[in-house]
């Protein structure tokens, strides 16, 4: 099974590819405030540079958190979309062996169909003016 894994939670991104538990292709980058601009086009470069194409993935993997809110919001975003739009399965894992655990999850079966990021603590909004 050939998976897209997806972390964003911290200013460095990562991204791999996967057969299996098997690394084909593994990118850390400083994303930080530029992170919407460049996840897309990483995206293409790992998958180009493993010689995958989209249609060749069986399923995406994202890590939910916790973590900066923005961060998993576009992690998040773009992973439900890809999976999505190539009706893959789509699973979410936090904890050191998330993608291992991600990869058992989705050789078991599963599929959140929408993943959702945990951000570790309450919102913290402001009131509105009166």
């Amino acid at each position: 099974m050939k998976v897209l894994i997806i972390r964003t939670d911290r200013p460095e991104a990562e991204l791999g590819v996967f057969e299996d538990d098997k690394q084909l292709a593994y990118k850390k980058w400083t994303a930080d405030r530029q992170l919407a601009k460049t996840i897309n086009h990483e995206i293409k470069e790992i998958l180009n540079k493993s010689s995958i194409g989209l249609e060749d993935l069986q399923g995406v993997i994202v890590f939910k958190g916790p973590g900066s809110f923005t961060g998993l919001r576009i992690g998040m975003a773009a992973a439900n979309a890809l999976a999505y739009a190539l009706s893959v399965p789509i699973v979410s894992q936090s904890g050191e062996r998330w993608i291992a655990d991600g990869i058992k999850r989705l050789e078991s079966g599963e599929n959140e169909k929408i993943s959702v990021p945990e951000y570790g603590a309450a919102a913290n909004t402001t009131p509105p003016k009166k």
